[in-house]
């Protein structure tokens, strides 16, 4: 599971945060994207060296990357002086990185943090990747092309959910599950959208594609990740954790945030031709 885990999360460092932030469309982050490698590529060689110091010091690199790209979110609030609920995801998408690094810098330390054990840590950096920053990135995005009711309830449960589940890590299952019910509900409205999205005639076939397949991957993925809080919570029959990495884990980063994110920078990229044609 240890491969798999590193190779999701090397995704997530190197692809997904750097996509994500040039879907911002926030000049502000143009210097953090563009010095992104210098920190995410120290991080993704951390995961693959044994725990201790020389591991230890490459995370530390990857999260003052993440703290430099958090940093940008109460910037960017007092800039905008907006509470829309598309700006409340994007800003919980620039703020979650970090706590995946905490928790990296922690594991590849060796080190309990919270007391939480360290698989359990190794696992809260993927998460926060995902569910994270490109699943509240994602609701911010779809909230600002379909702000209507069904996009602000996406664009405010993604972080409430995230939220609770991070809350649930330390009061206990419950909330985790609270936070998980919360969370899905928003990322099914969320593919519900984005189909929506699928069935109008002006993105192209490529386009289409991609976000049929986030749309249909999100839509079963947070079925796993229900049925995983809710076991835990009751005691129910679920899904062990290597299970869970293997499908809702993969299939969250390579068939939802991957092919939602490459979909909406493509979408971007047609309104802008649209516009300089116009």
């Amino acid at each position: 599971m240890s491969v798999l885990v590193g190779s999701i999360v090397m995704l997530g460092m190197l692809v997904i945060v750097p996509l994500g932030m040039g879907l911002v469309q926030d000049p502000a982050l143009d210097r953090v994207r563009r010095l992104w490698p210098l920190f995410a590529v120290p991080g993704a060689v951390s995961l693959w060296l044994p725990r201790g110091d020389a591991a230890t010091a490459l995370a530390l690199c990857y999260a003052a990357g993440t703290l430099l790209l958090a940093s940008h979110a109460p910037r960017r609030l007092a800039r905008l002086r907006s509470a829309r609920p598309a700006e409340a995801a994007v800003l919980t998408a620039l703020v979650t990185p970090s706590v995946a690094a905490l928790a990296l810098v922690a594991e590849r330390f060796g080190h309990e943090l919270f007391g939480f054990e360290l698989g359990i840590l190794a696992l809260t950096v993927p998460h926060f990747h995902f569910a994270g920053f490109a699943a509240a990135l994602v609701a911010g995005l779809v909230c600002r092309a379909q702000d209507g009711p069904a996009g602000r309830f996406a664009a405010l449960s993604v972080p409430l959910g995230t939220l609770l589940v991070l809350v649930g890590y330390f009061t206990g299952e419950r909330t985790e599950l609270a936070g998980a019910v919360v969370l899905t509900a928003g990322m099914w409205t969320v593919a519900l959208l984005t189909w929506r999205t699928v069935r109008v005639a002006g993105p192209d076939r490529v386009t289409r594609l991609l976000l049929a397949v986030s749309a249909g991957v999100l839509a079963v993925t947070m079925v796993l990740a229900l049925s995983w809080a809710l076991g835990e919570a009751t005691g129910l029959p679920h899904p062990t954790l290597t299970w869970m990495a293997a499908t809702h884990g993969l299939g969250n980063a390579l068939g939802f945030a991957l092919c939602a994110l490459l979909a909406r920078r493509r979408l971007q990229d047609l309104t802008r031709t649209e516009g300089t044609t116009a």
